[in-house]
């Protein structure tokens, strides 16, 4: 379960539970995250509904934010207890409410602080633990100073360094988090040649298998955030091409049909239909009839709509149609708000 050669990243609002069902219907192999989950509703909120997961979505990791040894410590335990196979510490969520807390990003001007919590995550439990982090802050960091971090988190316990390849700035938003700090994936490449015994999995704008498979001749690992959200099927070949499977990849119909016995269930046990069918807007992207597929959904709103969906999917599989042409709809708007844990 310590594969981390392809990963999904952690992002708020969007991998829940259902969005993490329908890319193990497209991958079997690639690591899932959770949202970003802070330790205090870990600890004292609606517990069952924010760490409950599948049996089919592992290998997966709880992703948990916060300052306090002691209660990350805790946290970390009713995740493993729960099941996860891994527990990761958020260093990198650059947003105004994370800086308010003290947890995040922010924390990377405290690296003692950071080792102290490390040591009794990993103190408390028997699953791994890693870190997912930024370059630094403030577009001031320096390769020599991001090592040092580096080793005096190895020290603490960690084997697994998830690098989102940017720097924070925390006078900006999280959206321009991920647009305006240039990618300097060249750095995470360099740590593995000078800590080759860690694990190194880079993050940032990757967008493509290929590009994926780029990356994996210098690192261990490569994770993928927004172009996963926006077209799942980016995934379809990733068993095959990244991890050597044999097995036919579903298509996409295969997943639709799939998620709609996923959606039956969900809706038996009292789950809002939207729930689910806001992450199946883009299974169809850019196919025949994709845009009259998310509509559908966007009105619909349930069993009944995915149902009518499926079938005019499933004719135009029979025709034979064309790819779509032309720009995509007006439901693809709302999808570019995904914002990484990290």
């Amino acid at each position: 379960m310590d594969d981390h050669r392809l990963s999904l990243a952690p992002m708020v609002d969007w991998t829940d539970r259902h969005f993490r069902y329908l890319v193990r219907q497209i991958s079997q192999r690639v690591r899932l995250y959770t949202e970003m989950t802070v330790d205090q509703a870990v600890l004292k909120g609606p517990r069952e509904r924010l760490l409950f997961f599948r049996k089919e979505e592992h290998p997966i990791a709880l992703q948990l934010a916060g300052s306090d040894p002691r209660t990350l410590a805790e946290a970390a335990q009713i995740g493993e207890a729960y099941g996860y196979d891994e527990i990761n510490l958020n260093l990198g969520c650059p947003s105004e409410k994370a800086q308010e807390a003290g947890f995040g990003a922010c924390l990377l001007s405290d690296p003692l602080r950071v080792a102290e919590i490390l040591r009794a995550m990993v103190g408390a439990v028997g699953v791994p633990v890693s870190v997912k982090m930024r370059l630094g802050l403030e577009g001031q960091e320096t390769y020599p100073e991001l090592a040092q971090k580096v080793e005096r988190f190895a020290e603490a316990g960690v084997g697994v360094f998830i690098v989102h390849a940017r720097s924070a700035l925390l006078r900006l938003s999280t959206k321009k988090n991920r647009e305006i700090p240039p990618l300097k994936h060249e750095w995470v490449h360099r740590l593995k040649g000078d800590f080759p015994h860690l694990t190194f999995v880079t993050n940032g704008g990757v967008r493509t298998l290929e590009e994926a498979l780029f990356h994996l001749r210098r690192v261990d690992g490569v994770m993928m955030g927004r172009a996963v959200y926006e077209d799942p099927m980016v995934l379809a070949e990733a068993d095959r091409r990244v991890f050597g499977l044999a097995h036919r990849p579903k298509t996409r119909l295969e997943v639709a049909r799939a998620m709609r016995a996923y959606l039956e269930e969900e809706a038996s046990r009292g789950t809002p239909p939207w729930a689910v069918l806001r992450h199946l807007l883009t299974l169809f992207r850019g196919r025949p009839r994709g845009r009259l597929w998310r509509r559908l959904l966007s009105e619909g709103r349930s069993l009944r709509a995915l149902e009518q969906a499926l079938a005019l999917l499933e004719e135009v599989e029979e025709e034979g149609e064309e790819e779509e042409k032309g720009p995509k709809g007006d439901a693809e708007g709302p999808l570019f708000l995904a914002r990484e844990g990290v």
